[in-house]
């Protein structure tokens, strides 16, 4: 739900994807940095921070209605993308479910961007 106008009522399902893999991503990179195999995940971990960071980057854009929103989200459904399938190799329940949320995340993103291109 928008807190202060309309303005960016068509994007809110994306920013709340985007707000929900960000904090998805951020819980999965503290448990990672606990997991006993934490050398096997530094790719993972890395994944993790830049999908982190790149979905509060693009729940801001859309946030202020940026007329770079849709470039943003789409950079951010590349970035869930390759967060999700690195999350998915490893078998722990806080990957699995991070792998989901960025999954989530990418395709609301995807449907965002293309709203975007079809209204100009």
């Amino acid at each position: 739900m928008p807190i202060a106008t309309n303005a960016t009522a068509s994007m809110q399902a994306c920013i709340d994807a985007c707000n929900a893999c960000m904090q998805a991503c951020e819980e999965c990179y503290t448990a990672c940095l606990n997991e006993p195999d934490v050398q096997a995940r530094m790719h993972c971990i890395q994944l993790l921070r830049d999908c982190a960071d790149m979905c509060s980057i693009s729940s801001q854009y859309m946030a202020r209605n940026s007329e770079f929103a849709n470039q943003i989200c789409n950079i951010c459904a590349t970035v869930c993308d390759a967060c999700a399938t690195e999350c998915a190799m490893f078998k722990d329940t806080h990957c699995q479910k991070c792998a989901d949320m960025c999954r989530k995340c990418a395709d609301e993103c995807r449907k965002m961007a293309g709203k975007a291109l079809a209204a100009k």
